[in-house]
């Protein structure tokens, strides 16, 4: 079996699992303090659910965007290839 690399992602990922199960296990016992149940509260709040979908949103923004700078230098590389070819079908340099 594969040891697994304890970088810096795993470590943290384990971490904020092992406080998720102590935050449930907790509210479940009734013994969280107040900042564990106030965290808790504003996860589950409207304002929370529309921060993360704004930046979903701009996230995807985001994404296209750069797809579109790409296509737009395929595009402006296919339209100078065309133009060489123009030129040179036609004897001239410029």
């Amino acid at each position: 079996m594969a040891k697994r690399k304890n970088t810096p992602d795993a470590i943290e990922n384990k971490n904020i699992a092992l406080a998720n199960k102590l935050a449930e296990q907790q509210l479940k016992e009734g013994t969280a303090s107040s900042q564990v149940l106030t965290h808790f509260l504003k996860l589950g709040s409207s304002r929370d659910r529309l921060e993360k979908e704004l930046i979903e949103r701009k996230t995807e923004m985001m994404s296209a965007k750069t797809e579109s700078l790409a296509s737009a230098k395929e595009v402006k590389e296919l339209l100078d290839n065309a133009l060489d070819a123009m030129r040179a079908y036609k004897g001239g340099d410029a």
